[in-house]
Order: structure tokens, then C-alpha cells, then sequence
């Protein structure tokens, strides 16, 4: 499952397609999966009818319109506000997990982009421990997703989740604390060892000193000017008595060419592909800063160009557990309730990708590290899991599921089956032997002269049941496990 080479693909012109390279289920399926994941077979054959320039603006604009998930009722309550902060809170916590888990069902590249930057952006639930924080820090990477970059930048130094995790509120000018400051620039902004000095590290630790008004657990955590530095501080070889916005202005002007590229890579690896086309992130990172550090440009002219869709991107990367449970319930349309839901997350901690709680500061680190004998064996069973409650729940939705992917009711069960196999297959299978197996899985609940005599259609008895296990066939394929 490695990935090739992204090399001597097509540039970042605009893609338009071609007889060579058509617009095709392939390409919009492509599409949706990289920009959210992924999406129902009645939106892709709308999509089929649309210029994919058009829609790439549509799906970016839908998602930088779209308010923030509404503030719980406990959103911003501290310690006082409990009658029983040890039962609330957990029940609070569980609850978050299956907002963010809908979240992702529901909108796309919008919250496809809040996990990107979760995982950019670290905290941990584990270290904070305060629900009200946990709101409040997804609520600040939903509103800024799509958002200006220095903004976001900006408003993740002083949320309440942040300086709890990175010790800024004991940061004071006493005892200056160089946590936030050195992964402000190693992981958040420039790269490790990319453009700073330790030295940098020291005054910026000075520089933010001040961020430790706190009053009782979930608190705000304010401004204390008392405990602020006012010593002179020389920060990328600017001196003066800086504060926190001085930094974040300082950090942009003397480097945003090394934010840029740092950035737009991390965009790229992970909407495009694990190899980095250097071409194309300088592109990426011109429009990056042409713009003044706007989101949203950057993703425009990255998935609408012939680069984007060239086939040697489709089918790449090796799914997160987020990607390949949340992906195969958009996929299949199938009903499931918060039983399903719930226990999405704890699946994902099973398989490495507990939501809310990334393996450390540098975040998960993705693509091939979702893989080993452990998690593969686990990603088989979540997904005969999911398949199986779906088929409990309702026989009839795995029948309707394969109508409509045939267009209607057919008596071709070759046909329904490549359907099938297809959808959920970024690529499909590579050889014919391949597709005959999958299919005889398909086909062996009937006689094959059910088949030859054409007896056999989608309206037959067990014809729900074939479906079912042919999805537990695909789902064990290694094309699965990419997108």
C-alpha cells in the first residue's frame, strides 16, 4: 500500500477534463473523500453533471459559511456551575465525542478540516480535564478552519485548553515557562529547527508571559499584566518590549515564507499526497501569503487543479481509523443510531486516534503508522461491527443500498457487485481474478443456475443477505484501507 512517488504529475493549473482524463465517478468520489469523507451516491451523480472547478468553489464556500456547532448548555461553565462535577462532567466529555463524531458525518471538508487541525494544533483531554475547555478549544478550530492562518494562530495561544496543556499559566516573569513558545514555532508555525534560534525561544517565553489569571478549575484564564515581562526582548532580530500580539505580528513579517511552506506542506501531505510535490506546495505557498494567510484560497487552488486529480494521487493514503469509520457510514447511507455512534470513538482509541487526545504534541503521524498487525485485524472486525448492527437494524437498506448504486432494480449480479466493489474502492481491483473473486462471494448464497437461467435479481429473498457479505469481503481488502 505504499504510496508512488508524486512525481512528474500534472501541475497546478486548473483541471479540465478530457478523454484522457475524464470527470468520472473515479474523480468525484476522489473528491469528496479528500475534502470531507466522502459522500452518497445521489450527491455524486449531481456532481457528474457539474464543472469540477465550480464545485470545488461550492464545497470550500459551504464550508467557510457554515456557523460553528451551538455551545452546549455547558459550554462555558467553570467548577461552580456543577452539582456534581465527578458525574456531569464525564457524561459531558461523552457527549462532545459524539458531536464531533456527527460533525464529521454531516459536514464535510468543514469538520474534515477541524480533525486536520486538531491534530495541528495540539491539546489533550487527558492533560486539561475541563469539558467546558473541550468546547471551547473545537469551537475555536471550527471557527477558524477555513479562516485567516495568523488569526487562528492568534487565538490558539490564549485558548483556556492551550495554556492548561502547554503550561503557559505558569509562565510568568519570574519564572518564564518556554513550552507554548518553542512549539509555537517547532510544530504550530515555522518547523522544527526552521528559522529559529533557541534564543528566539527564550524572549518569545518572555515575550508571553502574563497568561495565568486563573480563579477555579474551567475558569477563563485571563491576562494578568502583574506577572508580565517588561523586560526589552529580541525576537527573530526585533527588539523592543513585546507582548503576545507583538509575537504573532513579529513571527509573520520576518517569517512568512517559512510559515507558508511549512503549512501548505502539511495541507498537502495530508488532502493530497504523503509525497510531497515541492512544485506545488511553492504554488500553494504563493497564494498562501498573496492572500494575507487566508485558508481558503490555498484549498481552492489546491483541489482544483490537474494535479489534484491526476490518477497517481487517487487511492494513496492509507485512511486514519476516523477516515475509514466515519467514510463507510457516509459511503453506505446506512442508518445508525448513537449505539454506533458512541462507540465510534472508543473504536478510533482502539485503532490509535482517540479524538481529543492525539498520541503527544507532535499529533498522530499518519499514513503508514495507522497500520500494523494489531490495527489492521482491528479495522476488519469495526467494520464487520458496523456492518452486521447496520444489517440487524434493517435487512432492506443493504437491497435498496445495491439498487441504487445499479441504477434500479437489474438481473445482472455481476453488475451489482462491481457496483458495489467500486463504490467503496478508490481504484477498484487491479486484476479480473480479483473482481471474480469478490463477485462469487456475492453470488455463492444462489445455485449458479440461478444465475445462467436468469432466475436471479435484486428483488430475490436473500438478495440483502448478499450484499452483507460482500461488503465484509471488501471491507478485508487491502484497497480498503486507502483513499
Amino acid at each position: 500500500m505504499a504510496a508512488p512517488p508524486a512525481c512528474d504529475l500534472d501541475g497546478i493549473t486548473t483541471y479540465v477534463p478530457s478523454v484522457s482524463k475524464p470527470w468520472d465517478e473515479t474523480r468525484v468520489k476522489h473528491l469528496y473523500r479528500r475534502m470531507g469523507f466522502g459522500t452518497s451516491n445521489a450527491n455524486m451523480q449531481a456532481a457528474l453533471a457539474m464543472d469540477p472547478a465550480t464545485l470545488v468553489d461550492v464545497l470550500v464556500d459551504q464550508a467557510m459559511n457554515l456557523a460553528p456547532t451551538p455551545a452546549p448548555a455547558w459550554g462555558y461553565w467553570d467548577v461552580s456551575d456543577y452539582a456534581n462535577v465527578s458525574v456531569e462532567g464525564p457524561q459531558q466529555v461523552l457527549d462532545w465525542y459524539a458531536q464531533f463524531i456527527n460533525d464529521m458525518i454531516n459536514n464535510g471538508l468543514r469538520d474534515k478540516l477541524t480533525l486536520f487541525w486538531s491534530n495541528h494544533f495540539v491539546t489533550e483531554l487527558d492533560v486539561y480535564q475541563c469539558p467546558s475547555y473541550m468546547f471551547q478549544y473545537y469551537n475555536m478550530l471550527q471557527t477558524h478552519a477555513v479562516g485567516n492562518f495568523k488569526d487562528f494562530v492568534h487565538a490558539v495561544g490564549i485558548s483556556n485548553a492551550m495554556i492548561v496543556y502547554l503550561n503557559s499559566y505558569e509562565n510568568t516573569s519570574v519564572s518564564p515557562n518556554e513550552n507554548y513558545a518553542r512549539e509555537l514555532y517547532e510544530l504550530f508555525t515555522l518547523g522544527e529547527g526552521n528559522g529559529y534560534t533557541q534564543n528566539d525561544i527564550v524572549e518569545t517565553a518572555k515575550a508571553l508571559t502574563g497568561y495565568n489569571g486563573f480563579t477555579q478549575f474551567c475558569a477563563p484564564i485571563t491576562f494578568n499584566a502583574s506577572s508580565h515581562s517588561n523586560d526589552s526582548k529580541t525576537i527573530f532580530g526585533q527588539t523592543g518590549n513585546w507582548g503576545y500580539d507583538d509575537v504573532i505580528n513579529i513571527l509573520f513579517a520576518q517569517r512568512e515564507t517559512q510559515v507558508a511552506q511549512f503549512i501548505c506542506t502539511k495541507l498537502y501531505r495530508y488532502f493530497v499526497s504523503p509525497e510531497v510535490d515541492q512544485t506545488i506546495v511553492d504554488e500553494l505557498a504563493s497564494t498562501f501569503i498573496s492572500s494575507g494567510y487566508e485558508i481558503a484560497p490555498v484549498l481552492k487552488q489546491m483541489f482544483k487543479s490537474d494535479h489534484f486529480f491526476d490518477e497517481d494521487v487517487i487511492g494513496v493514503k492509507i485512511k486514519s481509523p476516523m477516515e475509514m469509520m466515519v467514510g463507510f457510514i457516509v459511503e453506505s447511507g446506512f442508518g445508525y443510531d448513537e449505539t454506533v455512534i458512541n462507540g465510534t470513538q472508543y473504536y478510533g482509541g482502539l485503532l490509535g486516534q482517540e479524538i481529543f487526545n492525539p498520541v503527544d504534541v507532535a499529533g498522530w503521524q499518519g499514513n503508514h503508522v495507522w497500520i500494523n498487525t494489531s490495527t489492521i485485524t482491528g479495522r476488519w472486525l469495526i467494520i464487520d461491527y458496523f456492518c452486521q448492527y447496520a444489517y440487524q437494524q434493517d435487512q432492506e437498506q443493504f437491497r435498496d443500498f445495491a439498487i441504487e448504486l445499479a441504477g434500479g432494480s437489474t438481473t445482472n449480479a455481476d453488475l451489482v457487485a462491481r457496483n458495489i466493489i467500486d463504490h467503496f474502492l478508490p481504484r477498484g481491483l487491479q486484476t479480473q481474478a480479483e473482481y471474480d473473486q469478490a463477485i462469487a462471494v456475492f453470488k455463492d448464497v444462489y445455485p449458479s443456475n440461478y444465475y445462467t437461467l436468469g432466475l436471479w435479481n435484486t428483488g430475490v429473498e436473500f438478495a440483502h443477505y448478499q450484499v452483507l457479505l460482500l461488503l465484509l469481503h471488501i471491507s478485508h481488502l487491502p484497497e480498503f484501507q486507502l483513499t
